[in-house]
């Protein structure tokens, strides 16, 4: 049996290597010529960490991870701390820790354990084809694929979504746009084993540790689309959106290097009840595209790899075997976009009074309730 996989981002791989384990020969084919990750750094939480040991690449996240073991949320103008706490009750309950880790090493690291050399790059798909023996992909270049099945792990902007669904969804602007990056920690900006979170005007300025004594960090402002902005107006643009700001936010923009901030719009896709269509299916943002507020995009397209494994290894015919994973995906994945929409909107203040009081209850938080939401999030996945 012969899988085409469409996408070499941490879907694909994922895809790929759940797939070969249960010997399911798998041709991986990425569109771009050199895989340049877009966002510094992805927040794999213990689902996430649970289904890359499950696939064998746990000791990715034990080398790219830095050593986030407290939490804590600071008021935006005086940086006094509103809640800090320990995410070792966090880890005791899932039996994982989180781990954030640099998106291109953690990307580099999967491709060279899957072997570059067998990805094909510069192969963008301009459309499929399936029939009842197998299914046709068909290249910008002039070429195609022929394959059993195949697995569209081909990102927000999926090329072969509109064939499983019959139409083409539109991406939902979330009302903010995310600036992000890596820095050398700076203990007179933020703990060096803490994710730490400046909030306030709806707004938020986050740092979490990664391996080699960075932070990786990100801002967010509700901003309208399509302003003309870039990374090349980056530090001007976050010293006026965020004046006025305690001296640690002030020292972070000091130290920025505006070439290696990412400037994104952030969007997400109405979630919809369909994944698979015959022998094809939608895996990772291709199936569920998300708002990174909670951190579960990337331990999505994890999950998605560890489920279609273990449907493919049921011994079913494939398109019952893509049925199976669309009946056990569907609803876990809707859960987390629109618990992701839930948040962006607290967070950034879609109404300002729930804002304003979620900043205060943030006073009164001594952990408990945000390690709960944590937990039932975590272990909704298929690992537990």
């Amino acid at each position: 049996m012969k899988a085409l996989i469409i996408g070499a981002g941490i879907g694909g791989m994922c895809a790929a290597v759940a797939l070969e384990k249960i010997g399911i020969d798998c041709a991986v084919f990425e569109a771009v010529k050199d895989i340049k990750p877009v966002g510094a750094a992805l927040s794999i939480w213990p689902n996430g960490v649970k289904c890359m040991n499950r696939l064998g690449m746990g000791s990715m996240m034990d080398r790219g991870a830095g050593p986030m073991q407290f939490m804590a949320y600071q008021d935006y103008q005086l940086g006094d701390v509103m809640t800090r706490f320990s995410l070792q009750p966090l880890i005791e309950r899932v039996g994982e820790r989180p781990c954030p880790v640099a998106r291109a090493e953690l990307q580099s690291s999967m491709l060279s354990f899957w072997g570059y050399d067998r990805v094909q790059f510069g192969k963008r798909v301009s459309h499929i084809a399936e029939d009842n023996a197998g299914v046709s992909a068909y290249f910008t270049d002039g070429t195609m694929a022929r394959g059993d099945m195949l697995i569209a792990a081909d990102g927000t902007h999926s090329v072969v979504r509109p064939y499983v669904l019959g139409y083409a969804p539109e991406r939902r602007y979330a009302g903010y746009v995310n600036w992000n990056g890596l820095v050398v920690i700076d203990e007179m900006i933020a703990p060096a084993n803490q994710w730490t979170t400046f909030v306030g005007e709806g707004k938020r300025v986050s740092l979490m540790p990664v391996a080699d004594n960075r932070f990786y960090f990100f801002f967010d402002v509700p901003l309208p689309k399509g302003l003309n902005q870039d990374r090349s107006t980056a530090s001007a643009d976050l010293r006026r959106y965020f004046a006025g700001w305690c001296a640690p936010v002030q020292r972070l923009v000091d130290q920025l290097d505006p070439n290696s901030v990412n400037r994104i719009e952030i969007h997400d896709i109405e979630p919809f009840s369909q994944l698979v269509r015959g022998r094809v299916a939608l895996l990772g943002d291709a199936g569920h595209s998300t708002t990174p507020d909670i951190g579960q995009g990337a331990c999505a397209a994890m999950e998605d790899a560890v489920v279609l494994g273990h449907a493919m290894a049921e011994g079913h015919s494939i398109e019952t075997a893509l049925a199976n994973y669309q009946a056990q995906r569907c609803d876990r994945v809707r859960d987390l976009v629109l618990k992701a929409r839930k948040r962006c909107d607290i967070t950034h203040g879609k109404d300002m009074i729930v804002t304003q009081d979620w900043y205060q209850q943030l006073h009164h938080e001594n952990g408990e309730s945000i390690i709960a939401g944590l937990c039932d999030t975590i272990l909704g996945g298929p690992l537990g």
